[in-house]
């Protein structure tokens, strides 16, 4: 249904109509009667306003500038490996200042409509005002506000630079310079490294049309695109970025219209049992329940919302009794030792690699500088500036770099898909926190898992713990299934209230978000988390942190036929171990990446 200040209206029913509407609005704007669309519908159920808005900027898109010429910029930039999403979301605030006043300027009526488009945007998608650290969000919310405030705008000095970028494609006289300022947009707000790493704007313009019908972007495609795959994919990207919405939360929406199945009632008697079942199986709790409800409430929302998160530190920890799952625990727990004593001298080996590889990054950093002073240790060879200069610097006084600018998170996936390799990756999450400890950078390691609707946070160690606790992760047992995306918005949350400039998450993880098990008793029943889905849930929470300055790495430890999935989770930023006995180097060379960066 769509809401304009009225009755709802089913889509359904009127869906030929709705698209009819919005096709003439798009031909009468551009004036090309032969233009062809597949109009969202889906966007009425937003509001009336941003279904109908939307089909008038594609209309002027096409008017004012080549959308064929975008269309190859958008798949280009891609193809060098921008990131999708990113480079949607800084097109769609470019062109709707190119195109925004234009089209009101010559249909006064149109303006009506754009605020409250943009009032409906604002409502929907920022109901509390961004993070002061995530800057995409803040720039979109003051591009939202400075249409309802008649062009002015006045936002913090840091979004300064990126306003006045935005205003320059408001003077775009050609689709050329409106793709420059898109570059030069994407390359300082999301991925200052891209011209670096990939190539200038002229490379990305150089790249041939064989090298990219060469490339497969099935993957990249909706479900609606089915015919020439690359023209489709452009297609599809133009369509995206001459809107403003979130999409995400147009999918949301469409989702929950689409759910057939009947509201289950879950009693307080119910939900007190499954939780007291799942005492028994992963160990007390180690929050308080005015934490718990606290936590949940923060992060158990959109695709989350009917799940519950339960933090322990183990059954083997704090049991509730001795029970056959206690037993199982200890069983596991032997069995990851015994394969550390069978492997010890290749973990020792990679624990001594590692430790060497992050003492050498931090030697800048830690190296002590003598420097002369008023104060500490006497120099008597210039003792005889006593009384003959003014200069009181007798003394030399040692200075101490500092490390602990630095806090890593562990994060390693616990579900069933993991139990064959369960031992390796344990050892793996041992090598990380060994060499860490050894380095004394602050640490936690965890791992998750999803019991009925429960995501299971099994805390191994605290950030601040002593070395002798990394033995607790010799605890890790897998079993169930796992909702990656909020595994990790819940680990980031905490990783955020960290006083340390640089944050890191690693994340072991075998690219497989799965959580579909159904009709689950005296559980609320989340909705099925599997296929794209998940994948684009989970990849959104890795680039959420990403956007907070938080750097994150994925080590696979999974099936190489699920590589393609950890690529679109993680980017560039992911490595594939396929042997334990090179893990040292492949990670050490992230980390050590990460630590020299402004160092």
């Amino acid at each position: 249904m769509y809401m304009n200040n009225t009755e709802p209206v089913e889509i359904d029913e009127y869906r030929l109509e709705l698209e009819n509407r919005i096709r003439n609005l798009l031909w009468t704007v551009s004036g090309d009667y032969q233009l062809d669309m597949k109009p969202d519908v889906s966007l009425f159920l937003r509001s009336k306003a941003i279904a109908l808005y939307d089909g008038i900027k594609q209309g002027a898109l096409a008017r004012y500038y080549d959308k064929d010429m975008l269309g190859l910029y958008l798949v280009k930039k891609i193809f060098l490996q921008a990131g999708e999403n990113e480079l949607t979301f800084v097109a769609q605030l470019c062109i709707e200042e190119a195109i925004g006043d234009k089209i009101c300027e010559e249909r006064p009526g149109i303006r009506d409509m754009q605020r409250q488009c943009m009032e409906d945007i604002l409502e929907q998608e920022f109901d509390i005002l961004p993070d002061l650290r995530d800057i995409p969000g803040r720039l979109k919310v003051a591009v939202l506000r400075r249409r309802l405030n008649n062009g002015e705008w006045h936002v913090e000095k840091k979004l300064q630079p990126f306003m006045e970028l935005i205003e320059r494609a408001g003077n775009s006289t050609d689709t050329l310079e409106l793709i420059r300022v898109i570059d030069e947009l994407y390359n300082r707000l999301m991925d200052p490294n891209f011209e670096s790493m990939h190539g200038t704007l002229e490379q990305v313009l150089a790249v041939t049309m064989e090298d990219l019908t060469e490339y497969s972007w099935e993957d990249f495609l909706s479900e609606e695109m089915y015919e020439e795959v690359l023209e489709s994919y452009a297609e599809q990207l133009t369509n995206s970025v001459s809107g403003l919405e979130n999409s995400a939360v147009t999918e949301e929406m469409e989702e929950k219209r689409q759910k057939k199945r009947s509201v289950k009632v879950v009693t307080p008697e119910m939900l007190e049992k499954a939780y007291t079942y799942v005492e028994l199986n992963y160990g007390k709790s180690y929050l308080s329940e005015a934490e718990e409800k606290k936590i949940n409430y923060q992060m158990c929302r959109g695709i989350h919302s009917d799940c519950s998160l339960y933090f322990t530190e183990g059954i083997l920890k704090n049991p509730v009794k001795s029970n056959y799952q206690y037993e199982y625990a200890k069983r596991l727990r032997n069995k990851n030792i015994w394969l550390y004593h069978d492997k010890h001298r290749i973990v020792k080996h990679n624990i001594t690699v590692l430790t060497e590889t992050l003492r050498k990054s931090l030697v800048l950093r830690s190296e002590t500088q003598t420097v002369l002073s008023d104060r500490g240790m006497i120099v008597p060879s210039r003792l005889w500036r006593i009384g003959r200069t003014n200069d009181a610097k007798l003394f030399q006084q040692e200075l101490k770099g500092e490390i602990s600018d630095f806090v890593v998170d562990v994060l390693i996936d616990a579900s069933g898909s993991q139990m064959k390799r369960q031992g390796d990756v344990a050892l793996q999450a041992y090598i990380i926190s060994e060499a860490l400890s050894n380095v004394d950078i602050p640490h936690r390691v965890m791992s998750f898992c999803t019991f009925w609707d429960y995501t299971i946070m099994h805390r191994f160690r605290r950030y601040d713990d002593p070395r002798s606790e990394n033995d607790n992760i010799f605890n890790y047992v897998t079993s169930s299934n796992n909702r990656d995306g909020l595994a990790i918005r819940t680990a980031g949350y905490d990783l955020l209230q960290r006083e340390e400039e640089k944050k890191i998450m690693i994340i072991l993880s075998d690219g497989r978000p799965y959580d579909v098990i159904i009709n689950r008793p005296n559980a609320k029943n989340p909705e099925p988390y599997q296929g794209k889905a998940a994948i684009a849930d989970t990849a959104t929470e890795v680039r959420r942190l990403r956007n907070l300055d938080v750097s994150v790495l994925g080590v696979f430890a999974g099936e190489e036929k699920d590589l393609a999935t950890e690529k679109k989770i993680f980017g560039k930023d992911f490595a594939y171990i396929r042997d334990i006995a090179n893990f040292s180097k492949i990670v050490g060379r992230y980390l050590t990446k990460q630590l020299e960066i402004d160092g």
